[in-house]
């Protein structure tokens, strides 16, 4: 064996141990300081928060929060129509995306418009709740929680490829 292919082992064996043990920089976050929004939530309902909301809890709430930039009845817009498919929008949240878990992360994330993130939980479980009722996925007596939620089968959900099943028990 050659010097350079020795060289080249204990370099290559030398680099896995550190990689192994990591560069020693920082420490381990506690759960507490991790922000609500730097979680994901998978479509089985892993991440989902305790809390619950009802169609009729989130009508209000709609009408405050929502009905600005999506319409009354969430059919009208002018942006993105969550409830449809209607003239404006073919592909609603509501009814087009494949778990009504991806639905409350979105509204969790991202809405309102001008105020990302600043809706508790109970707000987003009726927020999610009345976009699922007004598109006729789920009944107005059903309250989403962390246990409901995920049961909910969107109806396009076939019509998509399962990623989540297919990255294995841990995503990265």
């Amino acid at each position: 064996m050659s010097i350079f292919n020795l060289a080249t082992a204990a370099l290559m064996l030398t680099a896995a141990a550190a990689r192994a043990e990591g560069p020693g920089l920082g420490q381990p976050l506690e759960a507490s300081d991790i922000p609500f929004y730097a979680t994901y939530i998978t479509p089985e309902g892993a991440g989902l928060p305790e809390g619950s909301g009802t169609a009729a809890d989130g009508e209000a709430l709609y009408a405050a929060k929502c009905a600005t930039c999506h319409g009354a009845t969430g059919s009208e817009g002018p942006v993105m129509p969550p409830v449809g498919p209607n003239d404006i929008w073919a592909k609603p949240a509501g009814r087009y995306w494949p778990y009504a878990t991806t639905l409350f992360d979105y509204i969790r994330r991202a809405m309102p418009l001008e105020a990302p993130k600043s809706l508790s939980d109970d707000e987003t479980y009726a927020l999610a709740a009345y976009i699922l009722e007004r598109n006729g996925v789920i009944d107005a007596e059903t309250a989403m929680t962390a246990e409901t939620l995920p049961q909910v089968k969107m109806p396009n959900h076939g019509n998509f490829l399962d990623v989540w099943a297919r990255q294995g028990a841990k995503p990265w």
